[in-house]
């Protein structure tokens, strides 16, 4: 009987149902939350020197729910993608850039004044590298040095894209099948004369050899360019930018979507080279940053005993 009343009582306390509802709610509210964030992609391997990338968390705040941050670093805008209870920031830092302290710059939907995000980039040095290659490519006559300036520009207007649909991943695949013949960063001595740091990561690899999308992604160019002979540039997302130089054919042309892994060329000795090799390049934000970062440790670790062959400098 005591039993049945308490029972009872509580079936009639003001407010019970309400309270069992507004739980359900939550838990519902919650679980539809986590099930609907934003899934998690590969990310790069964080190296915070010129040259690397920096992932930078930020927290999530209530008024990203009227639309989501921006960030810039250095003038350009930057790489933001969401997490499931935080933003993270991709950053791409430059091989010129000093090493020390550096900031981003965070606008939020709302806010009166921007946000700084600080953080620290380490000295790295890099090898150097002395090659030979024919005079021509090294002392530009006028009618090649003017090429090179308009290619320079044009270059840069592509690596200028940025769509806000972020990349599915930034785990890339091996473009080619070799071995790395020559790391990113090196300084080059061409024929005794000091020139640009090598803008990318060279793969050698027989005449032919088949060159695939490192990620899916939109052609943004295809060309033939005086250093980087024939060129295909891959837009993948909110500022990560592919590049696929020396190719003996390009198989895709602008304004094409690629599947990850779809074929776009095959390896030649087009441009400024020593013999057929890929190089390789990605960047973000407008700057090249190291390869081995984004791709598997069997690709990102040099062969010592592969012969060089010489790339271009960075456009």
């Amino acid at each position: 009987m005591i039993a049945g009343r308490r029972r009872s009582a509580a079936s009639r306390a003001p407010g019970a149902g309400w309270v069992l509802s507004l739980c359900l709610g939550v838990a519902l509210l919650l679980a539809t939350a986590v099930s609907s964030a934003a899934p998690a992609i590969g990310l790069p391997v964080a190296s915070q020197v010129p040259g690397g990338v920096a992932l930078l968390p930020l927290a999530a705040l209530p008024q990203d729910g009227a639309g989501a941050p921006t960030a810039s670093y250095a003038g350009q805008r930057v790489m933001l993608l969401q997490q499931a209870d935080q933003w993270l920031i991709v950053v791409g830092i430059a091989l010129d850039t000093t090493p020390g302290d550096a900031a981003v710059s965070i606008r939020r939907a709302g806010a009166p004044d921007d946000e700084t995000l600080a953080f620290r980039i380490s000295p790295r040095e890099y090898p150097v590298q002395r090659l030979s290659v024919a005079p021509s490519k090294v002392d530009l006559s006028k009618k090649d040095l003017a090429r090179v300036e308009r290619e320079h520009d044009h270059l840069h207007q592509a690596l200028a894209s940025f769509i806000d649909r972020p990349p599915a991943t930034l785990r890339l695949l091996a473009p080619v099948e070799g071995v790395r013949s020559s790391s990113f960063g090196s300084h080059r001595i061409f024929n005794g004369e000091a020139r640009n740091p090598h803008s990318g990561m060279d793969i050698a690899a027989a005449l032919g050899t088949a060159v695939h999308a490192a990620a899916g992604g939109r052609v943004i160019d295809t060309g033939s360019y005086f250093f980087n002979g024939n060129t295909v540039l891959i837009d993948h997302g909110q500022g990560l930018i592919t590049m696929y130089c020396h190719l003996s054919a390009i198989l895709v042309h602008a304004g094409q979507q690629v599947a990850a892994g779809a074929l776009i060329g095959k390896v030649g000795a087009s441009g400024r080279v020593t013999g057929p090799h890929l190089h390789f390049g990605v960047a973000l934000n407008r700057v090249f940053v190291d390869p081995a970062l984004f791709l598997p440790s069997s690709v990102a670790t040099p062969d010592v005993a592969s012969p060089y062959v010489a790339s271009p400098s960075p456009p």
